[in-house]
């Protein structure tokens, strides 16, 4: 059986209004300014440009919303001794069918960043879980690269398999569609799409031509050694992040980004366990109970989601990145600060460090703690930040172990709580 199909754009629409009527199905939708990953009727799905358009934000509320219910509590006293309560929980169950239709690969190899602490490790998170089951990713190979994308320098590329089902191309006339596992082949096998065995070249031209418009991929070097190098240097990342506002959309719009918040709401004999997203960009995040405020330093808190991206991460899972290279940070950032950038300077600025004679593991707080570091001297003069390049974008980063400096700022252990009940993965 071929594993390549070819859809006029008709033959692709109308495949889709019978996909939903089992499945829920999210694809790219026009809100003003904006493009999002929205549930689409049969009657919704119309416009194919529409659903051929790069969205905003990333499409991983499929499998992580903005707020969900974790359980449902109810107690009931008893009536003979009140000061006995019964409690009943009942979790929610939400393992819908649902297809996620037109979303890039940096986005489809997202979910696999995903899928490490979620699913991996000693626990599963049971809800998580049951959505990413029931997941179908159908991707489209980028047809042309932005200014802001850098996937080659983190693994990936405009027409890269990595976390898709189904991955499908445009060529002239219509899309070849390559099923990349068994659920995408089982869903192309009743499409009753022609063969499109004899568009494979079409479509793998398409995807050099993408790749050839991200132009040179990065040509730094030794950059998880050096990146963990410069963790202790209040003075560089003070100056990179000056002109931050912790607004957070970074955070919010990444693919990979998986901070979350716990919460109760209700009474003591009824209500419920929400979680929803959260941003470790927020100077309340990783408030403790005492006060305490480990990163209260917007320099801190990019500081840590960066070493996350090129350093926790990769330590953890091994030297895989955090970041996909789809550069939703660097579009959206309203003082244009460029996470390349940041790295690059990180790299270009940092001793030569061996891999091997990298910095320790951050400390975790369980660990002894080093005696406070001395304050860095005041930062050199601001430059401004640079503009991200129209053709050959800036070196992007690959990942390090950086080592906190002391127990102000050491690595939060997985799972923490603040002072608000915050846990992050």
């Amino acid at each position: 059986m071929s594993n390549f199909y070819f859809a006029a754009p008709d033959a692709l629409l109308g495949w889709l209004k019978k996909l939903a009527a089992d499945y829920r199905v999210l694809a790219p939708r026009r809100e003003g300014r904006s493009v999002m990953f929205r549930p689409r009727t049969a009657d919704d799905l119309t416009d194919m440009d529409e659903l051929l358009r790069r969205a905003t934000a990333s499409p991983k509320g499929a499998v992580i919303p903005h707020s969900e219910t974790l359980v449902h509590f109810t107690s009931t006293k008893d009536a003979e001794n009140p000061a006995s309560l019964t409690t009943t929980l009942e979790a929610p169950r939400d393992d819908a069918p649902t297809l996620l239709f037109g979303c890039r690969p940096c986005d489809a190899k997202g979910f696999l960043v995903l899928d490490r602490p979620y699913l991996g490790g000693k626990f599963k998170d049971p809800y998580y879980a049951a959505r990413r089951e029931a997941l179908v990713i159908i991707s489209q190979a980028c047809p042309t690269a932005f200014a802001t994308c850098f996937c080659h320098w983190v693994g990936g590329s405009p027409a890269a398999r990595e976390g898709s089902d189904i991955l499908f191309t445009a060529v002239d006339g219509g899309f070849v569609l390559e099923s990349v596992t068994e659920k995408g082949a089982s869903l192309l096998a009743g499409s009753g799409f022609a063969s499109g065995e004899d568009r494979k070249e079409e479509a793998e031209a398409a995807h050099k031509k993408a790749e050839a418009s991200l132009g040179a991929p990065s040509n730094l070097k030794n950059i998880p050694a050096r990146v963990a190098a410069r963790f202790r240097d209040d003075a560089f990342w003070i100056k990179e992040t000056e002109k931050c506002l912790s607004c957070g959309a970074c955070t919010y719009l990444c693919p990979t980004c998986q901070c979350f918040t716990i919460t109760d709401e209700g009474s003591q004999l009824d209500g419920r366990r929400i979680r929803s997203w959260d941003s470790c960009m927020s100077p309340l995040f990783t408030l403790e109970t005492s006060g305490h405020n480990p990163r209260a330093e917007k320099f801190k808190r990019m500081r840590n989601r960066i070493s996350h991206k090129f350093s926790y991460y990769p330590q953890s899972y091994d030297g895989e990145y955090s970041c996909v290279g789809c550069g939703r940070c660097v579009v959206s950032c309203p003082i244009s600060l460029d996470i390349r950038q940041v790295v690059k300077h990180a790299v270009e600025g940092a001793p030569d460090v061996a891999p091997e004679a990298a910095p320790a593991p951050a400390i975790r707080p369980e660990s002894p703690v080093p005696a406070p570091v001395k304050p860095a001297a005041a930062p050199a003069p601001v430059e401004k930040a640079a503009e991200p390049a129209p053709a050959d974008p800036a070196p992007a980063a690959s990942e390090a172990a950086p080592k906190a400096s002391a127990k102000s700022d050491a690595r939060p252990k997985t799972g923490g709580k603040s002072k608000s009940g915050k846990k992050s993965r």
